[in-house]
């Protein structure tokens, strides 16, 4: 990732140059979650021609009780990084620098998937499901830092170029961050420093095992767009937390509301967010949200809107949308 992060350093705004592919799910996994030939093809398609300098892999999950969806990649075994290792390879082989996504579902997913309660901060019922998750326990909250970090390990050992922590999209940390599914009186509730507590605990866990010159990234869920939710003062307080203990970039999202914005359907709909976030931090920021079109992308970065642009669903329309956006701004 050396080489993204130096062209951002000199100012550049090329957009070749700044075009990433964040993580979108595609249930293509074997049963246990290792890397199917399926999975394998699928990046090959979308990493051709090397036009992305950033493919961040779908969100994989760290431990069992964590898994979100049938079909959904692991990172939880060692016995699978042989196949997470031929992943990296086939986006290098392709020119792009690859970052794999780790998760915990905690009460987005359901019995049905992982054979038991979902577990969460707080006995809420889930937005999506409806479904009332077990509170955890403060040794499950440690098991699950424990999860990160070995996850981490393991992508690192794959030949990944770095690792990205999920906390967005109602997932279990942002569960954690979030005031409406986090009610809890302990440590990890109350003030946003300690709906923040966990977060820094797993990013200190995952630097002590991978070192300080691996790239890390998070995905923040930066509003809920509800009244008593997260605000982008709760992310702005967040993000210069999250540089001070070492992440690299921050991959700004929606949150409960997963990677839509009310009201919205302008492209770059997220960029009040990212701008907001950039004000405040020194570390690259990454913008998505709906732009399907190259001089959209290009304007948004020219108006410093972010640093980095993603394009997910316009890349699983047309695998072809980036090569031919770079010839066209050529």
């Amino acid at each position: 990732m050396a080489h993204l992060l130096d062209t951002l350093q000199a100012g550049s705004l090329t957009l070749h140059n700044r075009l990433i592919m964040p993580p979108m799910a595609t249930a293509k996994s074997e049963a246990d979650g290792g890397v199917s030939k399926a999975v394998l093809d699928y990046y090959q398609e979308k990493s051709n021609g090397g036009c992305f300098s950033l493919i961040i892999v779908e969100h994989s999950f760290v431990s069992p009780e964590g898994k979100a969806s049938k079909n959904q990649l692991c990172v939880a075994n060692d016995h699978l990084v042989e196949g997470l290792r031929s992943l990296a390879q086939v986006i290098h082989s392709n020119g792009s620098k690859a970052v794999m996504q780790i998760n915990h579902a905690g009460s987005a997913t359901t019995q049905e998937v992982i054979g038991e309660i979902p577990v969460a901060p707080s006995p809420v019922p889930h937005p999506w499901n409806g479904n009332t998750p077990k509170e955890l326990s403060k040794q499950e909250i440690t098991d699950i830092v424990q999860a990160f970090q070995d996850a981490a390990r393991r992508v690192k050992e794959a030949g990944f170029d770095g690792v990205e922590i999920h906390s967005a999209h109602g997932y279990l940390l942002n569960q954690f961050f979030s005031p409406l599914s986090n009610k809890r009186t302990d440590e990890y509730g109350g003030t946003i420093h300690n709906r923040l507590r966990l977060h820094l605990q797993i990013i200190a866990a995952v630097k002590a095992v991978v070192g300080n010159d691996f790239p890390l990234l998070l995905r923040l869920g930066s509003c809920d767009f509800k009244e008593g939710g997260i605000t982008i003062e709760d992310s702005q307080i967040a993000a210069k937390e999250f540089e001070k203990a070492g992440i690299t970039i921050l991959d700004i999202s929606g949150s409960f509301l997963g990677y839509k914005s009310p009201g919205s359907s302008e492209q770059g709909y997220f960029s009040p967010l990212t701008e907001a976030i950039k004000k405040v931090v020194s570390i690259p920021v990454i913008l998505t949200g709906g732009i399907t079109e190259p001089q959209a992308a290009e304007k948004l970065l020219a108006a410093e809107k972010a640093d980095l642009i993603g394009v997910g669903r316009a890349v699983l329309q047309d695998s072809q949308w980036a090569k031919q956006a770079i010839e066209t701004l050529a």
